[in-house]
């Protein structure tokens, strides 16, 4: 009791405050996104993400070279074809863009830890995130692209595939294509509590993948939703994900907590696009301090339970810890 408890003397110089910190950010916490695309030398500036390009394959070797100078362990890959089809042929395609880029990264950095994103949305011309019919994403039809997806990306080298579509039964179907096809050490990251979240604007158009019908709802959580997320987690875990991601982050804080509470495995947390922007903008107005907003975010999400951040700020981080 006051006076005789005063917990200010906790924090009443700047030694004291670092020594008892409870949560520390390292760079080996985070993880970087990667946009592949075609052609060759192609570096281009993505203009709602200041600071993040669509880079072609021969250039993503030296930018893995600089992701991992920086002390991170890994990046997670999209990719952006030339040319899109119904069926998101591009996203099984061995000589596609992220395979691609997974052969060149592998090749320059080989100890750097490759992610990719397993999705179909965009590889397909209507922009959703599987086979569409009559209007409506067929779940059981899209499990077998997906799976196909995920074995490429193993061919190619990857060493963790991250199922991003929502779709039931998603997981078990990639393992048994991984297992079948000798990849048993491929770990699974799955997108467990992926929300329809407004947050995703820059993503989207980064990655050139805005359904062209409707939208992502009848697949993606529910926003009011978190006792329903533990249950996709639930499922994903059962199915044999190895770990599991919360996306968004910030808004879905409440969540990444009780992921952790509830569940024995690695949890990770994307601090998406929407996030991102919303700093940069208010710090180019001069609005908010970015290097201390910047940290203040990934503290947060460390804090509420991730175990690695999915983030777009990773390389300015990881410079400001060195």
């Amino acid at each position: 009791m006051f006076p005789q408890t005063r917990l200010r003397r906790l924090r009443h110089t700047k030694g004291l405050r670092e020594m008892l910190q409870e949560t520390r950010i390292h760079s080996a916490d985070l993880v970087y996104p990667l946009f592949a695309v075609s052609g060759v030398g192609v570096k281009r500036e993505i203009p709602s993400m200041p600071g993040n390009f669509h880079l072609s394959a021969d250039l993503l070797g030296k930018e893995a070279e600089s992701v991992a100078a920086l002390g991170l362990p890994a990046v997670l890959l999209f990719g952006l074809p030339q040319v899109k089809d119904a069926i998101g042929s591009g996203a099984y395609d061995q000589r596609g863009v992220v395979q691609s880029a997974i052969r060149e990264i592998k090749r320059a950095v080989p100890e750097l830890i490759v992610i990719t994103d397993v999705c179909l949305c965009q590889y397909t011309d209507h922009g959703q995130c599987g086979v569409v019919v009559n209007d409506y994403v067929d779940n059981d039809k899209t499990l077998e692209l997906l799976s196909r997806t995920a074995l490429s990306h193993a061919e190619a080298g990857a060493d963790i595939v991250a199922p991003s579509d929502m779709m039931d039964g998603r997981v078990a179907a990639i393992r048994r294509e991984l297992d079948a096809n000798s990849f048993q050490k491929t770990l699974i990251l799955s997108y467990a509590a992926k929300y329809a979240s407004s947050f995703y604007g820059p993503f989207r158009e980064a990655a050139e993948s805005t359904p062209r019908f409707g939208d992502r709802r009848s697949y993606q959580l529910d926003p009011p939703n978190a006792r329903q997320a533990l249950r996709e987690v639930e499922m994903d875990v059962q199915e044999g994900a190895d770990m599991v991601m919360v996306k968004p982050a910030l808004p879905y804080l409440d969540v990444i907590a009780a992921v952790r509470q509830n569940f024995n495995l690695p949890v990770a947390a994307y601090n998406v696009s929407g996030e991102f922007a919303m700093v940069k903008a208010a710090a180019q107005r001069g609005w908010l301090d970015e290097k201390a907003c910047i940290l203040e975010i990934v503290t947060a999400i460390k804090r509420a339970g991730a175990d690695f951040i999915v983030t777009y700020h990773a390389k300015e981080v990881a410079s400001w810890l060195k």
